[in-house]
């Protein structure tokens, strides 16, 4: 049942307040924060992680693995249901970069726009009427992390948002994704903060599937991205939301994520001395921005430590 896979702080019993209590301890902005506790079911037994691990790394769940081998390195709760807010857009990129036809001319409607407005969701700033390529509109979503765009690409994708959602949970079933499901196309908490969730060791995997592909490659690892005006649409100038691109050596993608519920988030991969490592870390601070990005670097630097040692 629904019930028995997603828990939320306010109806716990006191059986689980000690597992509450540890779990505060072990974030103290979430417990700070009085969100509610995070969804926990773990789908299968995680495998022994090494007593010896990277040191101050924020994030209620993690995974850093060798990418070229799928070499895990270390992890912490691993197979462990989690939020993972706008992390989500990695799903509906590779369901539509799998589909192809990214010449394809898509029009903006006034229900894309109303529905950023109306979840205050973040946003490539699409206007209505314009015209944009199935790729144009992977930049849109992928660097801003706009759902205006997801919409766009899932009603086109789909066809319809609803179908697009079905085709996302059949390829995480494809993938062997065994702690994540999909009711959105954008990660925006509706119909509730726990509908889309995963895990670290699934999110790796999901990572990994998408990294194989040069066309999402070349968009994550992307700090900006303008697109000039034309007949068909106005001018646009996004941003990545990735703060490690430019400011972590290798740097080279992947997503962010942000909830009040699922925190600071990110999935990342980063290459150096030839090896290359993909990371992730779940719920790291809902309040400070930077600390997804603080966990990542400290991973990355204990992990390509190690496989030089």
């Amino acid at each position: 049942m629904r019930s028995q896979r997603l828990l939320i702080a306010r109806s716990v019993t006191a059986a689980v307040a000690g597992s509450i209590l540890a779990a505060a301890l072990a974030c103290p902005a979430q417990a700070a924060a009085g969100r509610a506790a995070t969804p926990v079911r773990p789908v299968a037994a995680s495998r022994a992680v090494p007593a010896r691990g990277p040191a101050g790394v924020r994030a209620a769940g993690a995974d850093l693995v060798n990418a070229a081998t799928g070499r895990r390195l270390w992890s912490r709760a691993l197979n462990t249901e989690r939020p993972i807010a706008s992390i989500t857009k990695v799903m509906t990129a590779l369901v539509v970069l799998r589909a192809g036809h990214l010449n394809r001319k898509i029009r903006i409607s006034q229900a894309v726009v109303t529905y950023v407005q109306q979840h205050d969701g973040s946003s490539a700033d699409l206007v209505a009427g314009d015209i944009l390529t199935a790729r144009q509109l992977l930049e849109g979503m992928l660097l801003p992390s706009g759902c205006d765009a997801a919409f766009a690409l899932a009603g086109a994708y789909g066809p319809g948002w609803r179908a697009f959602v079905r085709k996302m949970n059949a390829t995480a079933r494809a993938l062997g994704l065994r702690g994540t499901h999909f009711a959105n196309f954008d990660g925006l908490p509706w119909p509730t903060e726990y509908t889309t969730y995963s895990t670290p060791r699934d999110l790796i995997i999901l990572g990994r599937a998408a990294m194989r592909l040069p066309t999402f490659r070349d968009i994550v690892a992307q700090r900006t991205y303008y697109l000039p005006a034309t007949r068909l649409h106005h001018a646009y100038f996004w941003q990545n939301t990735n703060r490690l691109l430019g400011s972590y050596a290798g740097a080279s993608g992947i997503k962010t994520g942000f909830t009040l519920v699922a925190g600071h988030s990110l999935l990342f991969e980063a290459e150096r001395h030839d090896r290359t490592l993909i990371g992730v870390v779940l719920d790291s601070s809902v309040s400070d921005s930077a600390a997804s990005f603080t966990a990542a670097r400290r991973l990355l630097n204990w992990g390509f430590a190690e496989l030089r040692a």
